[in-house]
């Protein structure tokens, strides 16, 4: 089988992923209302889905590196499943926490799976390319969670779009089995605490501590602006409906899907990546910024075009996959990209906490600039960092 293809099944999880983890941005308002709570604390309890995936990271780091991408995305997919049947069937808020932690857990090596894979089979500048395939055909399981399960969830119900991302990860499932070829990693062997502590070394290994810092707001301001907040800004402040809420931010996954395939084209040409990735994050927060500054501008095209743009700048995010896998070997790679996607979830965890806690106080324009603020200040420490290393 050839590799592209078994990269793009392995890929398939990461689609499953960024659909489940999007939707209650669609959702959130009858979600709440059915399970009895409000939207601040709807962030609180989804917040627990990247903080169970931060933590699940060293495990996952672990056994990417021990036993191989194909086995762990088995396991991660199967514990997936069951998290999507747990918040089909939640009745209150703390069977729902408990599913989005359990689904964290499942979705934790979606990503560094197909990644992994990919950095030990291919040179850096092929993976450099990849990186942004894999990062740009998973980004369309958001538009799987825009307009497609606006319907579904107008049509019937929240619930049903939890058992349609379950289905989803059972097609993944099946493609991983058919497809993919995999030998279980060679290598001396080596104790499991001894390789847990590696993926922990490696969040403050000098050369890679930079990365590490801007990851820390990157994600997070993907998942508070298209996964959570998205929808009831479009809904609550500027009185779209549902559906019309899901063609915007349809719009703002599509761009998602588009901005890693640019960002590796500018790359090439450009050839600098650090500048490149903070410049990618600045502009990201001046778009946050600009969405809230228009606010009471009733125009769809504005707020189409913004959040257009939004997704197009932060997809230079995937550039920091490539600037660690160049700065390590390819034996370690799986532990190093998971010590990197610590950050990338470990930080969507706190900062959608404190969305949550900023919401309670300004309202969701205050909950928006809770994720401008951390990408400017991280994107000036990522810089001053490189800086300091040369």
């Amino acid at each position: 089988m050839p590799i592209a293809f078994q990269i793009l099944a392995l890929t398939l999880g990461h689609v499953f992923s960024n659909a489940v983890r999007t939707l209650p941005a669609i959702a959130a308002d009858v979600l709440s209302a059915d399970l009895g709570i409000g939207t601040e604390t709807l962030a609180a309890i989804t917040g627990a889905f990247p903080a169970a995936f931060a933590l699940a990271m060293v495990p996952v780091g672990v056994a990417l590196d021990r036993y191989g991408s194909k086995r762990t995305i088995q396991v991660l997919l199967t514990v997936c499943l069951a998290g999507c049947a747990m918040a089909a069937l939640a009745q209150g808020p703390m069977a729902m926490l408990a599913a989005q932690a359990v689904i964290g857990i499942g979705c934790s090596g979606m990503l560094m799976a197909p990644m992994t894979f990919a950095g030990r089979l291919l040179s850096p500048a092929a993976f450099g390319l990849w990186s942004g395939i894999i990062q740009a055909t998973g980004n369309s399981g958001m538009l799987l969670s825009a307009s497609p399960l606006a319907w579904l969830v107008e049509a019937s119900d929240w619930r049903a779009g939890y058992w349609a991302c379950g289905a989803l990860a059972g097609f993944a499932l099946a493609a991983i089995a058919i497809l993919v070829r995999e030998a279980r990693p060679a290598g001396p062997p080596r104790a499991v605490l001894a390789d847990a502590r590696a993926v922990l070394a490696f969040t403050m290994v000098p050369r890679l501590l930079p990365c590490m810092v801007l990851a820390f707001a990157s994600f997070g301001a993907v998942l508070g602006v298209r996964g959570l907040w998205g929808g009831p800004w479009l809904m609550e402040v500027k009185g779209l409906d549902r559906l019309e809420a899901g063609e915007l931010l349809l719009l703002s996954a599509a761009a998602l899907v588009l901005g890693p395939f640019v960002a590796g084209m500018v790359a090439r040409w450009v050839g600098r990546l650090v500048p490149l990735v903070a410049a990618g994050h600045l502009a990201a927060a001046l778009c946050i910024l600009a969405i809230v500054a228009v606010g009471d501008v009733p125009s769809r095209l504005l707020d189409g075009l913004l959040l257009v743009a939004f997704g197009i700048v932060v997809s230079f995010q995937v550039m920091l996959f490539a600037l660690v896998r160049s700065r390590v070997t390819p034996e370690v790679t799986g532990r190093a990209l998971s010590a990197m996607n610590m950050f990338f979830f470990g930080g969507a965890a706190v900062l959608q906490a404190v969305s949550g806690v900023a919401a309670a106080w300004g309202g969701i324009a205050a909950a928006l600039l809770t994720f401008a603020m951390a990408l400017l200040l991280c994107s000036a420490v990522f810089l001053w960092l490189e800086r300091r290393a040369r």
